[in-house]
């Protein structure tokens, strides 16, 4: 075997495919996809002139500053979802609001084709949650103690037995010390020292 790392001599493409997957699973990317794919046939469709032999099709409405907004709107909402995914809900529903607004205003929706993708996306951001941490193995036996987040200690077996659902489960309650003072509170008719 070579003493050098494996992963100074990895193709570039390698690198950015691993580093593209990372990126793309950090965030609703298929729901920005989507909706990004769904603003282009809204926004180009009324512009758009289609030619059959010496026949030209203009396609244009009286809504095409309509349609140009809404589609507009669509790409931007999809790349929100991509960089900026804490507000994919805002983004999610903004993009299943304008899918319905484009089917009146923008051609059918650009032709039902706009409408479906930018559906999808919404729905697809509405759904989506970022992923749970990988949980770290349980350390081996003979470690001391360790502190859960809410300051209870327990060792490896007690944890274990606790997920498990054997009979130590709850044990690892820590006990009550007993208070080096009086904890008594005198009252006197409700007046207070200070006052």
């Amino acid at each position: 075997m070579s003493p050098e790392s494996q992963g100074q001599n990895e193709h570039y493409l390698s690198v950015f495919r691993r580093t593209f997957r990372t990126w793309r699973g950090n965030r609703p990317f298929w729901a920005g996809l989507f909706t990004m794919l769904g603003g282009v046939p809204i926004a180009y469709f009324p512009y758009a002139n289609m030619h059959l032999g010496n026949v030209t099709l203009a396609m244009s409405t009286t809504a095409g500053a309509g349609s140009l907004i809404i589609g507009v709107l669509l790409i931007t909402l999809g790349l929100t979802m991509w960089f900026h995914s804490i507000v994919r809900v805002f983004a999610g529903v903004a993009a299943i609001l304008l899918a319905l607004i484009s089917i009146p205003v923008a051609n059918i929706g650009g032709f039902l084709i706009g409408f479906v993708f930018a559906l999808l996306g919404g729905a697809l951001s509405l759904s989506w949650a970022p992923g749970e941490p990988v949980a770290e193995a349980l350390p081996e036996a003979g470690v001391p103690a360790e502190t859960a987040p809410d300051g209870l200690s327990f060792t490896k077996d007690e944890r274990t037995a606790e997920h498990s659902g054997g009979e130590l489960y709850g044990s690892a309650v820590p006990q009550q010390e007993q208070a080096k003072y009086d904890t008594t509170v005198e009252v006197d008719g409700g007046s207070h020292r200070a006052g």
